[in-house]
């Protein structure tokens, strides 16, 4: 599909259960069923800690029945649905979810003008000002100026709620690829603003040049705190200090060009010996070293006093969304030689940080090393080198000679032939496994899910082995992401063919089964908050505590009782389709054999609409998407 075609429509497919090359689900199918029905319908205890749900028992037991007829296999869908299965999947990928009224405006206008009218959106209210709005800005006796743990309420509501769905999807992607860690920026005064800060950096830079992006994210001050670039200081000849060369290395290895030089397809250059050829020296590491020292925090907002005694004298929150300024008198003045260009000995500290980043910038690794990954993270985890060509050639040149136009590679990245061809859906080697945070996201926004309180005191739901969600936006355990990108499962079908599934790093018996638990815990009647009216959270139990962030399930719950319209309904909004006949078979007669009906009392009902979401959320045709 041509990334200018700016009538680009989405390329209907056939869907046929003997098409689908994803194993079958009958497992997970009943063993969802099995958790649900032994625990009362999907009650469950709750965690007051995890996030998730402490729901009620229905008040009248559900009664199974036989159904009177068996459920035969749907029949084959019509023009229409299969346009709107196809605009659900492009949407999917480009932002969270697919409602119907976005697939419809996909139909109308054709995928790449939506996509044009959405990216030119503002940003919306981005981090650092969600934490200012609900008063995480004062100073009092709660410090919140030493947590940094309220930057999980942020990111949640970010992907989860906010109104520029494709802006944050985008910027969901660079943040695990430029990755700071809230774990990793604990120690610094007001490290949820430092974190909200830097997410409106990655959100404001989505769909801009990634030269400015580069810059912005290397003076950013949590950025500055995880790669200890922040107070990094020159040479010293008399002690044998060194510049830390943290950031040096990773802004290479990480941010830019990756450990080995690359064809315009990804695949790795060889040199003579038969070995892949490397991008960089340790000399090149600690010479670029020395360009990133002398840089420290903005004080320009001035300076506060702590609340509690003893006190201590701090910055003012302004500080986290300034960029990192220079002291010169701590920046080093020596030579710096590094991938073949060449800082002068006396260059002044920011025409150096020109140098140093313009090269970065014009490496040729850039466009291949970054255009695989985002591929990776929005569309599937091992793309062809002719995909990786496509997209690294709009990075390096958008058409009108402009190199690094973020804007065009995910226009490139969500609109390429290999993206939206219907061979996708039946091939065994395309697609990627949706990550949990993802999935989640998906769940809040198809199912418009809202805070009561407006607090969205959602946690970091990675501590526990039993209900766990296993990852959590902005909370990536290092700066190596939550998986490797070269990452192959071992003893698969996949390794054989050393085929890269990133988020398969994240799988295993025990996150299986905490996921399914996970979802068990908050589908019925929402997430679990501890006083969900107060921006704390109290140690001890409350009047209050209960579901806050519920889902709007009205559109389902009138489906209650007619299981094939349900299950149809849930296949199009979360799977675009993409769930087989056998599969949506096997559901529906799943529960038609669950008496609940239309005058079943409510609670029985929404645990009839969360059991037929579980079943989908588990099932391995939702799980790899297509």
């Amino acid at each position: 599909m041509n990334v200018s075609d700016k009538a680009t429509q989405i390329e209907p497919s056939p869907r046929t259960g003997a098409g689908a090359p994803t194993p079958r689900t009958g497992a997970a199918i009943l063993g969802a069923a099995a958790l649900l029905e032994a625990c009362g319908g999907g009650s469950s205890s709750g965690n007051p800690t995890s996030g998730a749900t402490n729901p009620t028992t229905p008040t009248t037991p559900t009664t199974p029945t036989t159904p009177t007829t068996p459920t035969t296999p749907p029949a084959g869908p019509d023009a229409a649905l299969l346009a709107s299965f196809e605009a659900a999947r492009f949407l999917q990928r480009a932002q969270f979810s697919s409602s119907e009224a976005e697939i419809a405006a996909v139909k109308s206008q054709g995928a790449a003008a939506w996509l044009d009218a959405q990216m030119a959106l503002n940003s919306s209210t981005g981090g650092y000002d969600w934490l200012m709005q609900r008063g995480y800005g004062v100073i009092d006796s709660n410090k919140f100026y030493e947590m940094e743990y309220q930057s999980n309420y942020m990111a949640w509501f970010q992907i989860m709620a906010a109104p520029d769905g494709v802006r944050r999807r985008m910027a969901l992607a660079l943040s695990e690829f430029f990755v700071v860690s809230g774990a990793g920026v604990g120690t610094i005064k007001w490290a949820m603003f430092a974190m909200g800060a830097y997410w409106d950096v990655l959100c404001q830079n989505a769909f801009g040049n990634y030269r400015t992006l580069l810059e912005d994210i290397t003076l950013n001050i949590a950025m500055g705190e995880y790669l200890n670039t922040l107070g990094n200081q020159k040479e010293d000849t008399q002690t044998g200090r060194l510049p830390d060369e943290n950031y040096a290395r990773e802004v290479m290895q990480l941010f830019t060009i990756g450990l080995l030089q690359l064809n315009i397809d990804g695949t790795p250059k060889i040199g003579a010996n038969g070995q892949p050829l490397e991008t960089f020296t340790q000399s090149d590491v600690s010479n670029l070293a020395r360009v990133f020292t002398g840089y420290q925090q903005d004080n320009t907002d001035g300076f506060t006093q702590s609340a509690v005694a003893p006190t201590y004298t701090m910055p003012n929150v302004g500080y986290t969304r300034r960029p990192m300024v220079l002291n010169a008198s701590r920046h080093s003045s020596l030579k710096a030689d590094f991938l073949g260009a060449s800082v002068a000995a006396g260059t002044e500290g920011k025409a150096a940080l020109k140098i140093a980043l313009d090269t970065l910038f014009n490496h040729p690794n850039v466009g291949p090393f970054f255009g695989r990954q985002m591929i990776q993270r929005l569309v599937c985890s091992d793309p062809s080198p002719a995909y990786v060509t496509r997209v690294a050639t709009v990075f390096n040149n958008n058409g009108k000679g402009v190199r690094g136009d973020l804007a065009s590679v995910f226009k490139g990245i969500s609109l390429d032939t290999e993206a939206t061809s219907a061979a996708g859906l039946t091939s065994t080697t395309f697609g990627k496994l949706r990550e949990p945070m993802v999935r989640t996201a998906q769940w809040a926004r198809t199912f418009k899910a809202t805070s009561l309180k407006g607090t969205w005191k959602i946690g970091n739901p990675n501590y526990s082995a039993v209900d766990a969600l296993g990852q959590s936006p902005l909370q990536a355990p290092s700066v190596f992401n939550f998986f490797r990108p070269g990452y192959v499962p071992p003893s698969t079908a996949m390794a054989s063919s050393k085929a890269t599934a990133p988020e398969f790093q994240l799988v295993n018996e025990s996150t299986t089964a905490s996921y399914i638990n996970y979802l068990q815990n908050f589908l019925p009647n929402g997430m679990w908050v501890r006083a969900p009216e107060l921006i704390t959270s109290p140690d001890n139990p409350t009047a209050t505590d209960g579901p806050d962030i519920v889902p709007d399930y009205s559109a389902e719950l009138a489906l209650v009782g007619n299981p094939s319209g349900l299950i149809n309904r849930l296949n199009l909004l979360l799977c675009a389709g993409q769930l087989s006949a056998e599969t949506v078979t096997m559901m529906v007669n799943a529960l038609s054999y669950d008496g609940t009906n239309s005058t079943s009392p409510d609670n029985s009902k929404r645990f009839y609409v969360a059991k037929a979401i579980m079943f989908v959320m588990c099932c391995s045709e939702y799980l790899v998407q297509k």
